[in-house]
């Protein structure tokens, strides 16, 4: 379903897929466009134009992410309930352009750094960068994984992963936020958030109760950062 952010009227409803849809991104460089991934094995690739589908992507699993870049308009990558990240020129999409493969668990996150390098996140508690420049062309499945960030809590939940100028943020399963720089294995700061009771009407609370942080998102241009968690308490942190 897209919607008119300005009156929050519904535009139009969008049905090809035949099981829940994951995630969907629309792409920067035509606005026009964006991507939907689901459980039915698929990524659609639509028009807001258009009502049926522009074109199809296969996965040979769940789809968990699809993500375009916004540094070629041509293109996208998306995370699989298989432990892999598949690549696509979306000028050449009877093939991936390359398929990632180290993840040991599903791929629940995927974001551009840079035009050349991928990040990935997964419930096997990493983060993975992947050097694009070093893969096969012929969509074949490599390991050209850069670097592997640790330190946060991710087993089950989706925590959410952001990027902006090489930093890197996601939640855990802590009830934290983790920030990690490109070039560093481990967290450069966390935060974490204040347990809340959710039958007592939001009152601080020394158990978690299996809450976790659930989204993230940096504003751009800025050191700041907007947090959620599992409760519905929404932190804005800036990092110093």
């Amino acid at each position: 379903m897209t919607w008119d952010a300005g009156t929050g009227q519904g535009l139009c409803q969008y049905n090809e897929h035949q099981k829940r849809a994951w995630s969907v991104d629309f792409s920067q460089a035509d606005p026009t466009k964006f991507a939907s991934g689901s459980d039915d094995c698929s990524v659609k690739l639509w028009s807001i134009n258009e009502k049926s589908s522009l074109g199809t992507l296969w996965s040979p699993a769940n789809v968990c992410c699809v993500q375009f870049s916004s540094f070629s308009p041509h293109l996208l990558a998306f995370g699989s309930a298989d432990y892999k990240v598949y690549c696509y020129d979306l000028r050449y999409s009877g093939i991936p352009l390359c398929t990632l493969a180290a993840h040991e668990k599903a791929v629940s996150y995927v974001k551009f750094l840079d035009s050349n390098t991928l990040l990935s996140a997964s419930t096997d508690n990493t983060l993975k960068s992947w050097d694009l420049n070093k893969t096969c062309s012929d969509g074949s499945t490599t390991n050209t994984c850069g670097l592997t960030f640790s330190g946060h809590k991710n087993e089950k939940n989706f925590v959410g992963l952001t990027v902006l100028d090489g930093y890197i943020a996601c939640g855990s399963e802590t009830n934290e936020v983790y920030c990690y720089y490109r070039s560093l294995p481990m967290p450069i700061t966390s935060y974490k958030f204040g347990s809340v009771d959710p039958i007592s009407s939001g009152h601080q609370t020394s158990d978690e109760n299996g809450q976790f942080v659930s989204s993230v998102c940096w504003r751009q241009k800025s050191n700041m950062l907007v947090a959620a968690n599992s409760t519905g308490s929404i932190e804005l942190l800036k990092l110093v």
